[in-house]
């Protein structure tokens, strides 16, 4: 008979200790990721309650809407870029794409408004066609192919614009500029635009099969082709959605201000898209990311640099450095976070 000294004890506590620790990483792992997705919203709404008990002139209906309608032509862009960096890709090809449209789509103009959108939202497509068919059939570097489309369709630009001596406007009105000089609520038309594309994103994304797929590329594209994914069509199909959405956003660029403008607009586009995507939560190496979260990144860039003119009124040089230790301090946040996911 075993005396109550050398009696093994039932590992009971020992069990429950090690469950509680599970449930609390567990939380721990829920809540970062939960930042993670939605920290840009947070900052975002707190910027915005600082600016105007700050600075009154930043919170006045006008100024809102014009922060607003500035940063609808980048948030159009980003929302397409969105999807490529979900899917582990890169389209360094945005800014001269939105160039190639807003160029087209003012050459266009006097064949009609359904020329001049369909035409530039053609060739913008065309862009992101090409690109992601080199990108998922050759398997070759997103970066490399879409470092080749920036310089080689901003050549193509100058080559339309006479090495950028020509700047085609619209002469006469034409029924799609009401998509740039609109208002509805006193809201510019090119906000509601950028609204409905998110919002077509976020379904997208979230709701349907291909949205289910660009995540699984983004988190492991050879573990999605041994699932059965199709790999290929989602990697062409996301850099098409780029195309389309820097093409929309260059067709709205030039209802707004009825053309004239330079070869050389929409340089470094792709970087302020970029840098909004990933403020928004969205992880460069792929996989995560969230159309709320880049809504959010876009419009708290544009709400920074408003601040930094409204209350220090200071030049465009003080605004890429801030908003370039913002973005590096947002990727190092975001580093963390993932590494304690």
């Amino acid at each position: 008979m075993t005396s109550p000294s050398t009696r093994v004890p039932e590992p009971v506590a020992v069990a429950a200790d090690h469950a509680g620790r599970a449930a609390a990483r567990a939380r721990a792992r829920s809540l970062t990721s939960l930042i993670s997705r939605n920290g840009a919203v947070a900052v975002l709404l707190l910027v915005v309650l600082l600016g105007a008990l700050l600075v009154p002139s930043f919170g006045s209906a006008d100024n809102l809407r014009n922060v607003a309608l500035s940063a609808s032509f980048i948030g159009i862009i980003a929302a397409g870029m969105t999807f490529v960096i979900i899917s582990g890709g890169i389209d360094l090809s945005v800014g001269s794409t939105y160039a190639l449209a807003v160029i087209l789509s003012a050459l266009f103009a006097p064949y009609g408004s359904l020329a001049a959108v369909a035409g530039a939202l053609g060739a913008a497509a065309l862009v992101g066609l090409i690109q992601g068919l080199v990108i998922s059939w050759w398997r070759l570097p997103p970066f490399i192919v879409t470092l080749a489309g920036l310089t080689g369709v901003r050549g193509l630009v100058f080559l339309i614009t006479h090495e950028g001596n020509d700047h085609p406007s619209i002469t006469g009105f034409r029924v799609f500029e009401t998509l740039g000089t609109g208002k509805l609520l006193t809201i510019g038309t090119p906000v509601w635009i950028m609204l409905a594309v998110f919002a077509a994103g976020w379904w997208a994304l979230n709701r349907t099969a291909f949205g289910q797929s660009v995540q699984a590329v983004g988190g492991n594209d050879s573990a999605a082709e041994l699932m059965g994914l199709p790999v290929r069509r989602t990697t062409t199909i996301v850099y098409v959605v780029s195309g389309l959405c820097a093409g929309l956003a260059g067709v709205l660029t030039t209802a707004l201000s009825g053309g004239g403008q330079e070869a050389r607009i929409g340089d470094s586009y792709e970087l302020s898209a970029i840098a909004a995507v990933v403020i928004g939560g969205t992880l460069l190496a792929g996989g995560i990311g969230s159309m709320v979260g880049t809504l959010a990144g876009v419009l708290l860039l544009f709400v920074i640099q408003n601040l930094i003119v409204q209350g220090a009124n200071l030049n465009s040089y003080v605004q890429q450095v801030v908003s370039g230790v913002f973005l590096l301090v947002v990727v190092i946040v975001q580093s963390v976070l993932g590494r304690r996911a």
